[in-house]
């Protein structure tokens, strides 16, 4: 029997993010906020069981099927199952950028792993799948785990957390950032002291930021203009290491006042913060 199960690959923020030091492995480590938006991509699984296999409807332009993530999570659970599983077609209606900082690659991957292991009944733990998850990047981990969290380590090392829900503007320049690019460039700051999870909800903009921030603006002068424009109605950053920018405002209607009135040329969307993803309300209903 062919079964369907669609779910929503949602959008992430950091709302500030640190670079506090630097591994001998060459990774970054980071301390960070994030928090989850009601907005992002829409995957669509279909069981196939007289078709083994795992397939994408569509190919993703300029990714290689065995590249995508959707493909490489999937392909990671199916390692895990102790007995044949039907096969899957995979349908991705995507609204979120590619490079833009908000996670939509791990997002997919995540929402992957919980769809799977959903449709295959293979009852992994919620735990099993993050350590899945981490293999395939440092972000996935907080879509899998579905609720905003306080992160360290590069990111994986997860405090659930409680910000203000408050609704965003979200802005896309049109340029396309190299995050390896980024984090070698010798001008990023990587000696920021670590701070306690308190402070990170004060909103104390002296302690709070995100340290690619500056070298993005200059290596980007489509990120710095749109974050000058954004900046005249309030505070203003990078999500991650951009492109995007976000500005946090009290309700939807400031939002979208703002939203109406950006520069022609830049894309983006309004959407709300969040601290349990839309995904795990999602599965949740499901049960």
């Amino acid at each position: 029997m062919t079964t369907t199960l669609s779910l929503p690959s949602p959008a992430k923020l950091n709302l500030f993010l640190h670079i506090v030091g630097r591994r001998p492995d060459g990774y970054h480590e980071l301390q960070t906020l994030f928090q989850f938006l009601d907005y992002g991509d829409d995957i669509t699984y279909t069981t196939t069981p007289d078709q083994p296999g795992i397939r994408l409807a569509e190919s993703i332009e300029g990714v290689a099927d065995e590249d995508n993530l959707i493909v490489r999570a999937a392909r990671a659970l199916e390692a895990r199952a102790t007995s044949p599983v039907p096969g899957v077609t995979i349908s991705l209606t995507k609204r979120l950028p590619m490079g833009g900082g908000l996670g939509g690659g791990s997002s997919n991957a995540a929402t992957t792993l919980l769809a799977l292991n959903h449709l295959w009944h293979l009852n992994l733990t919620i735990e099993e799948l993050a350590h899945l998850g981490l293999a395939l990047g440092a972000d996935v981990p907080v879509f899998v785990r579905g609720h905003a969290a306080f992160g360290e380590g590069i990111g994986e090392q997860l405090t659930p957390a409680n910000p203000p829900e408050d609704w965003f503007v979200v802005l896309k320049p049109d340029c396309n950032i190299n995050t390896g690019k980024i984090f070698s460039e010798e001008g990023l700051t990587r000696n920021t002291p670590r701070i306690k999870i308190a402070p990170a909800f004060e909103g104390d903009a002296s302690r709070s930021r995100n340290d690619c921030e500056d070298v993005v603006r200059k290596l980007y002068p489509e990120v710095n203009q749109s974050l000058e424009w954004l900046a005249q109605f309030g505070p203003a950053r990078l999500t991650g290491t951009g492109a995007c920018i976000f500005g946090r405002f009290p309700t939807e209607s400031a939002a979208r006042i703002i939203w109406e009135s950006k520069p022609s040329g830049i894309t983006g969307f309004v959407a709300k913060g969040v601290n349990i993803s839309p995904l795990h309300k999602k599965l949740t209903e499901l049960k």
